[in-house]
């Protein structure tokens, strides 16, 4: 039963952490300085075709996972449909937290658009610390990342710019292409990219161990209950000899 609880606790801070992402993604599009890159490609389709938010996230996580078929050369179905689900949960958060931040008042000075790109950067990270930490599957992105580093035998950090750099790229063009502007790409872009990692890097630090100590609060208590019950044990068999 505690694991369950333990399961269930991750679950929670899985489906909180997805939640906040998209709300932080919400804010930097009301700010319109330019989004951060993992979102910048579905941002550009949004734009460009003029459907939602939400459903051109769900058409740019599905490329990504064909991009990830193609570069492994692999096709796990199950894992496929394991992230289908994520992206169809991810972009339903996105239409509605873009709906609840457009119901406060448009940024319209520039002080205030910065205002919101900063929230921005601090809600995505902190949408990361519970997404990271819940331990299940990634989005279709943060997998593709993977991909690239095993595919080309690189580390982490720089599969991350290359895709990140990539994402960015094809979104410029998408943009440029259709309507003849940068679109999603802009000044809060390059400070996403900068500082959401040394936002979430100072959260983990200070904060990361509290929040592993709830998920992991039951499985603790199993371990102290076994012990006493261990020594316990000991004590009994001591007056029996």
């Amino acid at each position: 039963m505690n694991h369950i609880n333990v399961t269930i606790k991750r679950l929670c801070l899985y489906i909180l952490g997805l939640f906040f992402l998209s709300l932080g993604v919400s804010f930097s599009i009301q700010a319109n300085l330019g989004v951060s890159p993992v979102s910048s490609l579905a941002y550009a389709f949004a734009l460009s075709s003029n459907l939602s938010v939400g459903v051109m996230t769900i058409v740019a996580n599905i490329l990504f996972i064909i991009i990830q078929v193609i570069l492994s050369k692999q096709f796990n179905l199950r894992e496929s449909f394991v992230q289908l689900i994520i992206t169809f949960l991810f972009g339903f958060y996105m239409d509605l937290t873009l709906f609840l931040v457009q119901l406060l008042p448009t940024p319209e000075t520039l002080v205030m658009r910065w205002v919101f790109l900063i929230i921005s950067l601090f809600v995505v990270s902190i949408g990361l610390i519970g997404y990271f930490n819940a331990k299940f599957p990634l989005m279709p992105y943060d997998e593709l990342t993977y991909v690239i580093s095993e595919r080309f035998n690189i580390e982490f950090s720089k599969a991350k710019i290359t895709s990140d750099l990539l994402n960015v790229g094809v979104a410029g063009l998408v943009c440029i292409t259709f309507i003849q502007s940068l679109g999603s790409i802009g000044i809060g872009t390059l400070v996403a990219a900068y500082f959401i990692g040394k936002i979430v890097g100072w959260l983990m630090r200070h904060y990361q161990k509290y929040l592993v100590q709830w998920v992991n609060k039951d499985k603790e208590d199993i371990s102290s209950k076994s012990k006493v019950n261990v020594v316990l044990h000991k004590e009994d068999m001591s007056h029996l000899s």
